[in-house]
């Protein structure tokens, strides 16, 4: 399975970040092995003010391995280092009644 999903990653910086950095996402399944990772270039300029800080919304739309039902990790480096981490928890699927001749309620 698939589902799209929309990540949404908020780079805030300030003139002292000016530069080319390495944003990476990763995205593991619950025995954290890889499934998914985009990896791209960010080139940061410093803005006119060099007083003002940089607020860069990113949106990642995405559709995303799932193998097993448990904790699924978005993983964000910038530079290689850590920076973010947001989980999803996937349920499996409804377990099945089994098959009765008589009529009988379930609550």
């Amino acid at each position: 399975m698939h589902p799209r999903a929309h990540f949404v990653v908020r780079v805030k910086g300030g003139p002292a970040d000016s530069g080319t950095h390495q944003l990476t996402f990763r995205w593991v399944n619950p025995r954290d092995a890889e499934l998914w990772t985009s990896s791209g270039e960010l080139a940061v300029e410093a803005g006119p003010t060099a007083a003002l800080e940089m607020d860069l919304p990113i949106i990642a739309v995405v559709d995303l391995p799932l193998d097993a039902a448990g904790q699924y990790t978005m993983r964000v480096e910038l530079d290689g280092e850590p920076v973010a981490r947001t989980s999803v928890f996937v349920n499996g699927p409804a377990a099945t009644l089994p098959y009765s001749a008589s009529p009988t309620l379930v609550s």
